[in-house]
């Protein structure tokens, strides 16, 4: 049986148009303009280590990251910089606080780009001239990262807190040296804790400027609570339209960030979506276990790359219609299931051979389209639970 499948000839559609923002590169990654909305993590091993931290850097990579950031605290971090800029297959950014000095030694390293906060490096604001001339010279971007935990104390004692107004007061005053200098290369972020103050502190930018913007909920949490409040944050602000590349901050693996960022951007179609699972959330009508159903699914299916959408239900109220709607299905009750393809069914198994036969007919539809199994660069299957 052929089965014609795969992404929708028109692009699908989004929430509101993208806001139009400066272009900048981060290496070989776009940032703002048209270019899609990019993934970043940061690495968590010790910088000085570079085997340990070009080995997380190859599993962002495989996971999907875009872009990565390392951490340069020490003059040690900054000697490791050029080994790992050189050999990392994805943009490195040197993440500099508090010595100036570092931001030249990253910009020396290769880097593709530098962030500086402007709260705690010393006399900051005395070094932009310098900065921008050598950034520019060596073509390297660089972030203005603003955060609620590091704002300079001026601003703190003008507004009392990090409030939204503070944080975009300090983003645009460090904009304008920037460009006082003609370096348009850079990128902001307005990071708080609390999604509704970043949300807004986002919202004020985006109407001040052109600039591309970082989108970030700094220290969010363990991955449960970092996952929502990032969730909330970026789709709120994507939703509108604003924010060019995200970092979701979590208590947790790098790995696990990218996957939750690619999981929001997919959601709101500003990534191709891959593999998709929707599953009921199981009631007193279910007649299966569709939690571990569910689970082993996802599991066998792990790697898949393909734009497909697979279906795991568990009564006959939304299964049959849920499973129609969708590219590879299964409805389940009275120890059997019936599976459907393209809205067909095409067999009825018994309960034990339900996740074999999906597996079997997701390879086959995957083989058919061209795209077997690359376990080496595909991340979760996204779960929809209905």
């Amino acid at each position: 049986m052929s089965v014609s499948l795969g992404m929708p000839p028109l692009p699908p559609p989004v929430v509101a148009p993208r806001r139009v923002s400066r272009k900048i590169q981060v290496g070989k990654v776009a940032v703002g303009g048209d270019a899609p909305v990019s993934v970043q993590s940061m690495t968590t091993t010790p910088t000085t280590d570079i085997n340990a931290t070009l080995q997380q850097i190859a599993e962002l990579t495989a996971a999907g990251c875009d872009i990565v950031r390392v951490a340069c605290p020490s003059q040690d971090d900054a000697e490791a910089l050029p080994a790992i800029a050189r050999k990392s297959q994805i943009p490195v950014i040197a993440d500099i606080h508090f010595q100036p000095k570092y931001v030249y030694a990253a910009i020396d390293a290769g880097c593709a780009a530098v962030r500086v906060n402007p709260g705690n490096i010393r006399q900051f604001d005395d070094q932009v001239k310098q900065i921008a001339a050598a950034a520019k010279d060596a073509g390297v971007s660089i972030r203005i990262g603003v955060n609620a935990g590091s704002l300079d104390p001026r601003l703190m004692k003008k507004y009392g807190k990090a409030t939204p107004e503070a944080l975009v007061e300090s983003a645009v005053w460090e904009a304008s040296l920037f460009e006082e200098h003609d370096f348009h290369d850079f990128k902001i972020s307005v990071k708080h804790n609390d999604p509704v103050v970043m949300i807004r502190a986002y919202q004020l930018l985006a109407e001040r400027g052109d600039w591309p913007l970082h989108l970030g909920v700094t220290e969010a949490g363990p991955a449960f609570q970092g996952t929502i409040k990032s969730a909330t944050a970026f789709g709120a602000l994507l939703s509108q339209g604003i924010g060019d590349t995200i970092r979701v901050s979590l208590s947790a693996p790098p790995v696990e960030e990218v996957k939750v960022g690619i999981q929001i951007l997919q959601s709101l179609n500003l990534r191709p979506r891959k593999l998709e699972i929707v599953s009921c959330p199981s009631c007193g009508r279910a007649q299966v276990d569709v939690y571990k159903l569910a689970d082993a699914v996802t599991a066998g299916l792990e790697g898949m790359t393909v734009p497909l959408r697979v279906a795991v239900m568990g009564c006959v109220v939304n299964g049959p219609g849920e499973a129609r709607e969708a590219d590879l299905g299964v409805a389940s009750g009275n120890g059997k299931g019936q599976i459907f393809v393209k809205g067909e069914v095409i067999k009825t198994v018994p309960e034990s051979e339900i996740v074999e036969t999906l597996i079997e007919e997701a390879m086959r539809i995957a083989e058919e389209m061209g795209e077997p199994m690359d376990e080496e660069s595909a991340g979760a299957p996204s779960v929809t639970v209905g």
